[in-house]
């Protein structure tokens, strides 16, 4: 700590005043600073000097750069500046007031259910953000995710992000992330995309309702072992009090295979959606994607050499197998005519039952009446509601089953159970009056309540404090929905412009009286004095010439009445008096 301490009181730039050391990691240290253009308060993340002779280190400090300046999510910690062509490397960033959420479980344990679904939900909402341009984070841990006060979260550290269409940091690097929280596919090398993402959140969502990690281990080594081959502890096995719809989302999140888990961040946010609307819930498995495999990268088979022996004898080597082939398809026959038998069987006990095949309702209008048609033909509705702008109120969205799908059904006995996923429309509401409030905590406010981004525009208004909303756009009033940007428009208070002194001494009043007008500076108390120099003359003011004053700044003068005038000797007494007039004087 002691060697960074060096630093506070120092400026970078001529712009980022330090004022202290807030943190220390591996690589850099965090300072808070003042920025003295835009006047706030900034953190200042600088490469240790011994780490910024490595290229490797740089690369990653370059990178986290890079990645962090595509985004703007109020979710993820915002970027406003970057040096790494001095000495001293560094990344100025939003300055957050709060703790890791690492540091808030340690203390806490296990997370109550609104929390961990509220944490969850921002994350997904950031990573869902950073993945529709294309960056993948591959270290999301509690470490990595700041908690403000009022329960907003902000993710950080993008240094071993995946950039889209650039080369990123490699497996060599060490970008497989903390090991307690990698996905399969990174601790075996393997490629990787937004669904690594996915796991992590799978493996930090059962830290948060269980208050373990699900694998742990004597070395790192174990461990990812342990991510690649082992399943979880069911997480309702550690914590009987987690809902069983939670649970699916946290197994559903950690597979193995990344064709089994969660396909997007939002696919996964909508399940969490679901579950904080009613903790009830149970879903249904994902249906598993298709991967198609490139028919190039087949391997192909080699032409089989016919054995020493000739033909003779692979006929014979070959029987054995034919026998087998043969009994195998006798017993198949004989559990085929059972089956057929039971079926024939039940159908006769069972009239009314029948095989349907689901129809296609995506994109129909679900309605009082659709609901009664589809009940008429045995089918059990579950809805789920989500905001869609594109599509408008009570358009059916997703369907499970899907069209052409079968299931068999009887009348009061078996029913098909059909999920439909409909569009409320677009979520719309009123944006409430901020004007003359703080702007962060409308920011905040904003994002935590309405999901709306802030955009921050600073500027001099001599009528508003410093730091308060004096605009907005839209205005209040207006009609906005989730994921609109509201331009908040800041006081930074007055402007104050500086003025250099000009050095008065020696120019008559008149003068400086003409000087100080010209550089908006106010005439104060002026004295007269007797001085060598010529009278009118300015021989003192209040203000050092050439220094640097606001403009008003009032100075007083000193002028000069001239030289101080000579005392003049009394005329001497006259001893002898006229007489007066009329005669000589006389006694009395």
């Amino acid at each position: 700590m002691e060697s960074f301490e060096r630093y506070v009181g120092q400026t970078f730039d001529g712009r980022y005043y330090i004022e202290k050391v807030v943190g220390i990691g591996g690589m850099a240290v965090v300072f808070r600073a003042t920025d003295s253009v835009t006047h706030r308060t900034v953190a200042i993340k600088m490469l240790k000097e011994d780490v910024a002779k490595d290229e490797a280190a740089v690369k990653r400090f370059i990178n986290e750069s890079k990645a962090v300046a595509m985004l703007s999510h109020p979710n993820i910690v915002s970027i406003y500046d970057v040096s790494v062509s001095g000495e001293s490397k560094y990344i100025v960033m939003e300055y957050i007031e709060g703790i890791t959420l690492k540091s808030y479980m340690s203390k806490r344990g296990a997370l109550p259910l609104p929390e961990t679904l509220s944490y969850c939900e921002q994350l997904l909402r950031a990573l869902t953000h950073a993945h529709s341009r294309g960056i993948v984070h591959r270290d999301i841990k509690p470490q990595n995710i700041l908690l403000l006060k009022n329960g907003l979260i902000k993710v950080a550290d993008f240094g071993i992000a995946k950039l889209p269409n650039a080369d990123t940091v490699t497996m060599t690097d060490r970008a497989i992330g903390t090991v307690y929280y990698i996905s399969p596919e990174q601790a075996s090398g393997l490629p990787i995309d937004a669904r690594s993402d996915i796991y992590s959140t799978g493996v930090l969502l059962y830290e948060m309702a269980t208050g373990r990690l699900p694998f742990t281990a004597e070395s790192p080594v174990s461990v990812a072992l342990m991510q690649v081959q082992d399943k979880p502890v069911p997480p309702t096995s550690v914590n009987p009090q987690i809902p069983r719809g939670l649970e699916q989302i946290i197994l559903t999140a950690m597979e193995k295979s990344p064709l089994q888990r969660f396909q997007t961040a939002e696919q996964m946010l909508r399940w969490i959606e679901a579950l904080k609307r009613d903790p009830s819930v149970v879903f249904r498995p994902l249906a598993t994607p298709i991967e198609k495999k490139n028919a190039k990268e087949e391997p192909k088979k080699e032409k089989e050499k016919e054995p020493e022996g000739g033909r003779n004898y692979l006929e014979a080597s070959m029987l054995p197998i034919i026998l087998g082939v043969a009994f195998a398809f006798l017993i198949a026959c004989i559990i085929s005519a059972y089956y057929l038998w039971t079926e024939v069987l039940f159908n006769s006990e069972n009239e009314q039952s029948y095989i349907m095949t689901v129809e296609n309702f995506v994109g129909s209008e679900f309605t009082t009446a659709l609901e009664a048609d589809l009940k008429s033909k045995n089918y059990v509705i579950h809805t789920e509601y989500i905001y869609d702008s594109e599509l408008p109120f009570g358009t059916i969205v997703e369907q499970e089953p899907l069209a052409n799908e079968r299931c068999r059904v009887e009348p009061g006995r078996l029913y098909c159970d059909l999920y439909l996923t409909i569009s409320r429309g677009s979520e719309t509401f009123t944006l409430p009056d901020v004007l003359m409030q703080d702007y962060r905590q409308v920011e905040n406010s904003l994002a935590r309540e309405y999901g709306l981004i802030a955009e921050v525009i600073e500027d001099y208004n001599s009528a508003v404090t410093a730091g308060y909303i004096y605009r907005t756009e839209p205005i209040a009033g207006s009609t906005v929905k989730p994921g609109d940007t509201v331009k908040l428009y800041v006081s930074r208070g007055q402007k104050i412009e500086t003025k250099i002194v000009p050095d008065f001494v020696g120019k008559t009043e008149r003068a400086a009286r003409v000087d100080m007008e010209n550089n908006n500076l106010v005439v104060g108390k002026v004295e007269y004095e007797y001085s060598d120099e010529a009278e009118g003359t300015v021989i003192k003011q209040s203000r050092v010439a050439y220094t640097s004053v606001a403009e008003g700044t009032v100075i007083d003068f000193v002028v000069s009445k001239g030289p101080e005038p000579k005392e003049t000797e009394p005329a001497p007494e006259d001893t002898e008096t006229a007489p007066p007039e009329g005669g000589e004087d006389t006694e009395p």
